[in-house]
């Protein structure tokens, strides 16, 4: 028997680490670490032992036998992946690891004076780097975001059905409470402390903001009511306080969807969804209660390109496969697609995502009838949108076809084409990438402040792909500190929590937090929920204070 990585990968190499005879790949020394859809575990080399199963942070590893029937897919993939060629450099293969002199990557002497270090934004790449940090280092460490709760888009970003992915959390959440950390949520770095305020009571700055607007179309009619962010969707759904709850309107029959990335692929699965399979997830009250009286049935992905070069993971695909009750279809509406799927060998990488779609259903689809009755969720490639029409709001998408250009009627539009940094108050911005300027991390002409996750790279990569970023980023933080470049704090911590408390009535710190973990676990319980979340700012700082927070 050998185990087999599933959907949920999180790509952050904890398995690697832990598997004794070097059989999951690829690895972070080899070139494809960070950019393959997940990890995988090479039969023929596992050795049955499930180190790699007990240590993985999201439950994405299984035995191959014990796989359900939406799951058993992934023995293949796992397999198909050592089947083109064998990853790593010649002389890496499944031999035991060698046992040499320890290194220690981030040994700090022990006289070193610890260090005062922030980090902004308590999501995956913030938290990477408080782990390293309080794990490997003395340095003190201030987490800050600018809600009354962390976690990032593992809070607002993991669609609620993704139960496991979010289990990484957890992981982050020993750091809230130890010693050498301090909780400062509830406090905007430009609004009510500024950049300057910030870095004068610390030793280093790391922003970990990540990239939270959303990329436009470009195109007539994108204002149009109905015409939202996937992003927007996905806060929604996710009960983020700065979405309302009546942000989303599901009274019409068909949503189309710009863009075939993961983030597309979960909107659609959401949208037609059995709600009642959400019934026991932590999705948003409102969400759940708009989903029960949504009139959708029909969601439509239009994605610019081929199946073969389609933006969402194969597991992602995968899960649309078997999602019950509901109908996947691939609008054959251009030759290229059935002849790119027909072709598509599943033993080659670059072909593997089309290959799936070979046992989907594929029809030429009139877009000039309402949706049939029944869910389902229409796959169209080759397909760009050129307007979105209507008056006050959405009634439908003019899109490219073969010989001319159609109309897709719509009661909704969500933009899924990718994620954007914003500028950061006090920090330089570069605006082509939307990125904050660097070298390894090291923000550009400003010493002692630095960057990692999306605000540093781009938002490309999941959550595992933080790490590796982090790990750099505190590398050369360390340089710095080591090397004496580290401009020394003016003030002190104790200084900087009275400035914060003076600023702003809504400070959460680790006990805070604490408080509305319980109650929103409590709420889910009295509702047969894993979660009830609170939706708004003052129902979380009340749930954070021990005051009522049951709506009236």
């Amino acid at each position: 028997m050998t185990y087999a990585i599933t959907q949920t990968c999180c790509s952050d190499a904890t398995c690697i680490s832990v598997c004794p005879v070097n059989c999951i790949h690829p690895t972070p020394q080899e070139r494809e670490f960070g950019s393959t859809e997940m990890l995988y575990i090479d039969p023929k080399t596992c050795i049955d032992c499930g180190a790699c199963a007990d240590a993985c942070p999201v439950d994405a590893i299984f035995p191959v036998d014990s796989l359900h029937v939406a799951q058993q897919e992934y023995a293949a993939i796992n397999a198909d992946y050592f089947t083109d060629d064998e990853p790593g450099p010649p002389d890496v293969g499944p031999n035991f690891h060698a046992w040499g002199e320890p290194s220690f990557e981030r040994g700090v002497p022990c006289d070193f004076a610890p260090i005062r270090v922030a980090i902004v934004g308590t999501g995956p790449a913030g938290m990477y780097a408080a782990e390293d940090l309080l794990l490997h280092t003395n340095a003190e460490v201030t987490l800050v975001d600018r809600l009354p709760v962390a976690g990032g888009l593992i809070r607002y970003g993991v669609a609620p059905d993704h139960p496991a992915t979010k289990k990484v959390g957890d992981t982050f959440a020993r750091f809230h409470a130890h010693p050498r950390a301090r909780m400062v949520l509830g406090v905007e770095v430009g609004k009510d402390i500024t950049a300057q305020e910030l870095a004068a009571h610390h030793d280093a700055v790391i922003y970990a903001v990540g990239a939270s607007a959303d990329r436009r179309l470009g195109v007539g009619g994108e204002d149009l009511r109905g015409s939202i962010a996937a992003t927007t969707f996905v806060a929604w759904y996710n009960a983020h306080p700065e979405v309302a709850a009546d942000a989303v309107d599901l009274s019409g029959e068909r949503v189309v969807v710009v863009g075939n990335g993961n983030v597309a692929v979960d909107v659609a699965r959401i949208l037609a969804t059995d709600p009642e399979t959400l019934a026991g997830s932590d999705i948003a009250d409102h969400a759940l209660a708009a989903l029960r009286a949504s009139k959708v049935r029909e969601v439509v992905l239009l994605g610019r390109r081929g199946p073969e070069d389609a933006a969402y993971t194969s597991s992602e695909l995968l899960a649309l496969k078997h999602l019950p009750g509901v109908e996947l279809v691939v609008d054959d509406h251009d030759p290229r697609t059935g002849a790119t799927i027909d072709s598509a060998s599943p033993t080659v990488k670059a072909h593997r995502k089309a290959s799936l779609l070979r046992d989907v259903t594929r029809r030429t689809v009139d877009w000039s009838r309402t949706p049939d009755a029944g869910r389902r969720i229409v796959l169209r490639f080759h397909s760009s949108t050129v307007e979105v029409l209507g008056t006050d709001s959405v009634r439908a998408a003019r899109v490219t076809g073969v010989a001319s250009d159609l109309e897709i009627s719509a009661g909704m539009l969500l933009r899924a084409v990718g994620y954007r940094g914003v500028p950061v108050p006090g920090l330089p911005f570069d605006e082509t990438t939307a990125t904050v300027p660097h070298e390894g991390g090291r923000v550009t002409g400003q010493p002692g402040t630095y960057v990692v996750g999306w605000i540093k790279r781009g938002p490309s990569g999941g959550i595992g792909a933080n790490r590796t970023c982090a790990a750099e980023t505190v590398g050369t933080l360390l340089a710095d500190a080591f090397g004496g470049a580290l401009p020394a704090p003016v003030r002190t911590g104790t200084a900087f929590r009275r400035l914060v408390r003076n600023r702003t009535r809504r400070l959460i710190d680790a006990r805070g937090l604490a408080a509305i973990d319980k109650a929103e676990l409590a709420r889910g319980r009295d509702q047969g929920r894993t979660r009830a979340k609170f939706a708004t700012v003052p129902e979380l700082v009340a749930a954070a204070k021990g005051g009522r927070w049951t709506r009236c």
